[in-house]
């Protein structure tokens, strides 16, 4: 039987698949990779490197923990590689915390701004999910300009059909 717990679908698919697109930058030479484009956050590595900090505030968010320097921030040119391991790592924390407490309890964040934002934690998984889905199609978009045929799948319905989701 397909997966049918939304939660589960939103964990699963939002790491799946930035996983996708990162194996088409393992791909490209590393000039590419850090090429510059007028969307997202400027470039492959850039954009991702944001995408897996912002997995890992918003687990800092669900668990109460004190936040951790941002992968995005801290001016370290990583290669694909490298953000694998941290997604994955990154993905294993908010998996587990994502459980711990149920979905209408509220959570409290302070911005980088220094504002205070009060959410449900439902409200945090659908912001990830939403945020993940943003970035990728502005990574997917450089891909287009680099050139990349075929563009990584990406969408819910691709990873139901690649056989990816879980059973």
């Amino acid at each position: 039987m397909p997966e049918s717990d939304l939660l589960q679908i939103l964990l699963s698919h939002d790491r799946w698949a930035t996983a996708q697109v990162l194996d088409a930058c393992e791909k490209l030479p590393e000039d590419q990779f850090h090429r510059r484009f007028e969307i997202g956050h400027g470039s492959l590595h850039d954009t991702l490197a944001h995408m897996i900090g912002a997995v890992r505030a918003l687990t800092e968010t669900l668990g109460g923990w004190q936040p951790r320097p941002r992968p995005e921030g801290d001016g370290r040119r990583r290669t694909p590689g490298q953000l694998r391991a941290l997604l994955e790592e990154s993905w294993r924390e908010y998996a587990a915390e994502a459980r711990r407490r149920p979905p209408e309890e509220t959570v409290t964040r302070t911005t980088r701004d220094g504002r205070t934002l009060t959410m449900t934690r439902a409200a945090v998984f659908a912001h990830l999910a939403t945020h993940g889905a943003h970035h990728r199609a502005q990574c997917l978009n450089m891909l287009r300009h680099l050139g990349i045929k075929p563009l990584p799948p990406s969408s819910v319905a691709e990873w139901t059909w690649t056989g990816d989701a879980p059973a």
